[in-house]
Parts: structure tokens; sequence; C-alpha cells
């Protein structure tokens, strides 16, 4: 199966990614026909497991939409396992060292680019048998998260580890480790210094940064920054704001009936 997110990115376009929190292939599916390129299912801080990530990939496999994870922790158990799922992109948290980096990458890769134990259980159907393992490792898209001062201050380190293709900012985390307000669009100029020194780094080693948003207008401001994947909110902040929207209109325009 074609990585939809690398040729995007090869075309020089930016990807636009959607985020599941919620342990449902319907709201997957719903999800996966809106238009986004590519659909991570959030396993760190939603309330997803495995098995929901499974009903989630079986729910989106008919649409054209790159299927990625975001991992609980950067540890081999949890990214093997759900490579073999099916998912074809990590988003990895807490990445804060370039050792911690190359531990991602061998954990995701095949020998001999990394110790990834064989065996895709679901994966192996993407394509004709047995040509997963040949492929693999070029095709997976790997994000380590930085969001700590810790990383920031080993920002080059992690990008010259060979094997990433990008990385992922979790603005709420960053603001909050420089002793700000946890939240996802950042105006502080102190933070915007960081994002334009990432961008720039990325750009000179080809990498792919990537960022969470709350929604369409802070991801078309980070696409004109020079971001190359935004995830607009998640299902939950999506649905949400769309029923506060609708509630308060109807309120406003019922003349104080309702």
């Amino acid at each position: 199966m074609a990585n939809k997110v690398k040729e995007i990115w090869k075309s020089g376009k930016a990807v636009v990614n959607a985020w599941l929190a919620i342990p449902s292939g319907f709201s997957a599916e719903m999800i996966a026909q809106c238009g986004f390129d590519s659909v991570t299912v959030d396993m760190q801080h939603g309330v997803q497991d495995y098995l929901s990530m499974v009903q989630c990939f079986q729910a989106m496999d008919k649409h054209p939409i790159t299927p990625m994870v975001r991992v609980p922790w950067n540890e081999p158990g949890i990214i093997g396992k759900v490579l073999d799922g099916g998912a074809y992109g990590v988003i990895c948290p807490m990445v804060n060292t370039p050792q911690e980096a190359r531990n991602l990458v061998s954990y995701a890769k095949y020998p001999p680019k990394g110790v990834r134990s064989n065996g895709p259980i679901r994966a192996g159907m993407y394509g004709t048998a047995g040509s997963y393992q040949k492929t693999a490792n070029d095709d997976i898209v790997l994000l380590p998260m930085m969001e700590t001062k810790t990383a920031v201050e080993n920002m080059e380190a992690i990008f010259d580890v060979e094997g990433i293709d990008g990385v992922y900012i979790g603005p709420s985390d960053l603001g909050f480790s420089y002793g700000l307000e946890p939240k996802l669009d950042r105006t502080e100029p102190e933070i915007l210094a960081i994002y334009e020194k990432i961008i720039k780094e990325c750009g000179k080693r080809g990498l792919n940064p990537g960022i969470h948003c709350s929604g369409a207008e802070g991801a078309a401001r980070a696409i004109n920054m020079g971001f190359k994947l935004v995830t607009l909110s998640n299902e939950v902040g999506l649905m949400t704001t769309y029923a506060k929207m609708q509630v308060n209109a109807t309120r406003k325009d019922s003349g104080g009936k309702a």
C-alpha cells in the first residue's frame, strides 16, 4: 500500500491529519470520508485501546487515507504491535534525546535498520503476500514528538537521527514545559521562535514538521509558517465545537423561548 502521507510530502504540499480519541469504528468510518489525508488513532491521551485501534483501521480501509497511531510511549512492544495491526505512521510522545529518537527508529524498523520482530498479522494484508516486509522500512512514517524544553535543546541532534521522517509538535506540553498555560494554538513570541527554528532545521534535512492544532484557523496558519502536517483538533473537539455552536445559535435565534 502506498503511503499517501509520503506522496503528499513529495509533491511539496502539507498533510491534513485527523485525530481519533473515541474507540469507535463508526466514528472512524465517518471521519475517514471527510477529506483528510491521514487519520491518527490516539492511544496516549484518547480512550482507545489496541482492539479499538484495529476496529478503526478496519472501518477506514475503503477510504484513501493513511492510518496512523500515536502510541502511549516509546517502547518496542506497543510500537511493533501497532505496526503489525496496520499503522502506516507512528507518532511517538516525549522524545527528548537523540538516543530516544534512535530507539524509536530501531523499534519501528525491520533488520538491518532496526530490531522490529517479524509478524505483521494485519499489516501483511497490504499489498501482495510477502511484500510488506520488503517495503515497510521505507513506507512507514516515523514522527517523534517534540514537546519539552529538553527536546528543543537537543533539536539538531534529534533531527540528525537517520530514519525519522520529521517531528510532531505537541504545543500544550511544549508551552507547559516553559511555564506557560497548556493550549494548542500558541502565539507567544518565544514559542513561535521555536517553531521557526524547527521548520528551518527540518528544511535543511528534508524532514517534515507536524503540529497539533485546535481547528482550521490554526492549521492554516501553521501550514503558512511551513509545517508539513497539521492535525485539526480531534473528533471530540470537532463534534463538541459544532454542537455548542448549534445549541447557542438555537437559543439566540429562538427569541428567548429555549
